[in-house]
């Protein structure tokens, strides 16, 4: 179905963008991407909102990829969404049988009535030719979108009192237990995650959203919206995205924190670029990278365009590679991201092997968490983060929950990992327990 496109320029981007995302929560179907401006390589927007759905498609991991091969072929348009981690029982001969507190669907896209696109001063409008009738109409609503002066905590009923699921020693329980495996030589590295979460809480996600970006400003942070279920994302990684017949994946392993002394922090930036046991992190993921690119690629096109380098974020530091190939033109572009899911970051390697381990080892089930929110483009194209350090939220059930996790080596040391994951989950933590008085975006 054709869309009509209308640009306008826009002088005060940050309230514009604010306006634009309140606006929004009149729908039940809504994705907001937004790169913080964030300087990156590839990028094609500074942010996009995708509101109301024309048609979507959701499911669990039976035949997964099949249905979003369908439906994307089917659609040819724009279509927003998100995989969940537990989509790897469609590629593998896996399951995931812990908890699912959540109760996400395990894959969710749909197609939007509008779409706005923002990239520098201008704002793309896209709408289906059906509803083009509203645009100005819409255009006059967002503009004139009364902005409340007091986002940090506004409207937030209760949240719980934010529990563990496992307890510090029951967590190095589990880390003997695959240092163990690593020694045996069943893998070489894993990512073991745990869970955080609340229970009886009531809380307005947009406002939540906007505490956790204004602290974090990710490159990659996303609200969706599914009806009664919130994705509020912080992420700093991109799991993969398609320019044409380019193929990019930037996985992040190795972490440091930020330290408010300027000195000092510079500091911190040389230990971690140097660091034997953050690198041995980070270039076992390169490797496992580079082979599932492989699989997809024209034959010599993998490349590693940038290896452990170090990006900076307002809570930590991390190491970042940026592994790239080519593809043929008609390769399809779901039967890439299979070839690719989930995220090697977040499983370790052997992958397989890494997926049981973890499966084994964690108490609940991963759902969206370090699965992919993104959007694929009439062009074929795609762009998808890995969900981490994101705040999950069932209205309904008032269950919300985020998870952390850190890459485990034969060189880790048990207490500096848990130590990490307190690192990774302090942004959640800050949101849901204090107001933070500081610009949105």
């Amino acid at each position: 179905m054709e869309r009509i496109t209308k640009k306008i320029q826009v002088q005060d981007i940050f309230d514009f963008k604010i306006k634009l995302l309140s606006w929004a929560q009149q729908y039940g179907q809504v994705s907001w991407l937004d790169s913080n401006n964030y300087p990156q390589k590839y990028s094609n927007f500074d942010a996009v909102l995708a509101v109301d759905a024309y048609t979507e498609i959701q499911s669990d991991y039976h035949k997964a990829f099949t249905k979003l091969k369908q439906y994307q072929a089917k659609i040819k348009d724009y279509i927003f969404g998100y995989l969940s981690f537990d989509l790897k029982n469609d590629i593998e001969d896996l399951h995931s049988r812990n908890k699912d507190y959540l109760q996400f669907p395990e894959m969710y896209f749909f197609q939007p009535k509008k779409i706005f696109f923002l990239k520098d001063k201008t704002l793309e409008i896209q709408y289906l030719n059906l509803i083009d009738h509203n645009i100005d109409e819409d255009l006059e609503d967002i503009l004139n979108y009364p902005i409340n002066p007091n986002h940090d905590g506004l409207s937030i009923n209760q949240i719980g009192n934010i529990k563990k699921r496992i307890s510090k020693v029951k967590y190095l329980k589990k880390l003997d237990t695959i240092l163990k495996h690593i020694q045996k030589g069943d893998i070489y590295e894993v990512n073991l995650c745990q869970e955080f979460y609340a229970e009886n809480t009531d809380i307005d996600p947009l406002s939540i959203y906007y505490k956790l970006n204004s602290i974090t400003c990710a490159p990659f942070g996303n609200f969706l919206k599914l009806n009664d279920k919130f994705i509020l994302g912080a992420s700093p990684e991109r799991f993969v995205k398609k320019e044409g017949v380019k193929i990019i994946s930037q996985p992040i392993k190795g972490t440091a924190k930020r330290l408010a002394n300027l000195r000092k922090d510079e500091n911190m930036i040389k230990l971690l670029s140097k660091d034997p046991k953050e690198r041995a992190e980070n270039i076992m993921i390169v490797d496992l990278v580079r082979n599932d690119l492989s699989k997809t690629a024209v034959e010599g096109s993998v490349f590693v365009e940038e290896l452990c380098k170090v990006y900076s974020f307002k809570q930590v530091h991390q190491l970042i590679s940026t592994v790239v190939s080519k593809v043929e033109f008609y390769k399809n572009p779901v039967d890439i991201i299979k070839s690719l899911f989930p995220m090697g970051s977040m499983t370790g390697a052997p992958k397989i092997a890494a997926m049981k381990i973890i499966e084994a080892q964690e108490e609940t089930k991963r759902g969206v968490y370090s699965g992919a929110v993104g959007y694929f483009s009439p062009e074929n194209d795609f762009d998808f983060n890995v969900v981490i350090r994101s705040i999950l939220y069932n209205q309904a059930k008032q269950y919300l929950s985020f998870s952390v996790g850190g890459a485990i080596t034969s060189k880790s040391d048990p207490e500096k990992e848990y130590k990490e994951c307190l690192v990774k989950a302090k942004a959640m933590i800050q949101v849901l327990t204090q107001n933070i008085p500081s610009k949105v975006f």
